[in-house]
This record gives C-alpha cells, structure tokens and sequence, in this order.
C-alpha cells in the first residue's frame, strides 16, 4: 500500500509553485521598459479636438518643491501640470492639463470617489476616468479625460472642476489614483 501526503502537504506544495511563479513574473515585468512622459502645456487658443504637443527632447519636469513627500499626485495651477510621484518620490509620469473655471486652493487632499464613466461633466461633455479629491463653490474637483480625446475651453459662465487631460494621461491618473491616494496641489 503507497501512503498519499497529507492535504497540508498538497497546499504547502502548490502555495510554493504559485510563490515561485508570480516572482518569476514579476521580475520579468520589471525588466522591460517603463513609460516616460514628458511635460507638454496647452496653449491659451485650445480648442476642441485640440492636444498639447509632447516634447520629444526636454526632460521630465522636476517634481515641485512644497508638494510633499511619498506616493502622490502634484498638481501645479500655475504650470498647469501633473505629476505621478511614486513612492521614492520620482516623477512617472508628467503631463500638461487644462483645468476648469474653479480650481481648488493650494494644500493636500485625498482622492474618494472614484467614476469610470463615461459621464457627463458639468460642461456637457462625455468624460472617463473621474477621480474626485475635493469641491469647492459647489463644483467637484477632479481628474478626467474626454472621451472622444478633445480638450475644449471651459464653457463660458459655467462653473466647472474637471482638470481634463489626454486620454492616455486620464488612464494614467485613473491607474495611479486609487481611493486614498494623495493629491498634493501647489502653486
């Protein structure tokens, strides 16, 4: 008669394998290339349709003095940019934006909810990839892209917080900023 291993013995075996599997995939991901974008801004005469122009050259953007340490999202009103921090405080990902008519005031937040969409902001237009981290004068402040990949100016008179950006950079954000991630907003 052949004696049969234990069932803890089955599970500590396969935990093992599925272990081992999951680190060799992991250190084959982190071998391969890691995406570098680099800050473009819109200009003043954006219209629908209209995309900021990367430039393929110039350096990602420094992180902004005051915005914090750790893991976070920086926003800049004044550049008009966001930056992906990562945990050691380097820049993943930077990108032009164009914010709405009511901007939310210097400090840190904390993103909450969250909407894939699509919806439709309070200008009308379908938006994706929403992350809410604050209001203010009754208007949600959030991250979003278009759907269709346009980037209109704010509709004259409306009260709007979407701080809309391409479509890649909306993913990008929607990835990066799960429910209490960080958004550190500077000047």
């Amino acid at each position: 008669m052949r004696a049969v291993p234990a069932p803890k013995v089955w599970v500590t075996g396969l935990t093992v394998g599925a272990i081992a599997a999951v680190v060799v995939l992991a250190v084959q991901a982190d071998k391969g290339t890691k995406p570098h974008a680099v800050a473009a801004r819109p200009g003043s005469s954006a219209s629908p349709g209209a995309h900021p122009t990367p430039t393929k050259t110039a350096p990602p953007a420094a992180v902004p003095d005051g915005s914090g340490t750790g893991r976070r999202i920086v926003y800049s009103l004044g550049k008009k940019t966001v930056w992906l921090v990562d945990a050691n405080d380097a820049a993943r990902r930077t990108f032009a934006v164009w914010p709405g008519t009511v901007s939310p005031d210097p400090g840190t937040y904390t993103v909450g909810t969250r909407a894939e969409g699509p919806l439709t902001g309070s200008d009308g237009v379908k938006i994706e990839h929403i992350v809410y981290f604050s209001a203010k004068s009754g208007a949600n402040i959030a991250f979003s892209n278009a759907v269709d990949g346009s980037s209109p100016p704010p509709a004259s008179g409306t009260q709007t917080g979407g701080i809309r950006m391409r479509t890649a950079d909306g993913a990008a954000v929607w990835t990066f900023g799960t429910a209490g991630t960080k958004v550190a907003v500077v000047k």
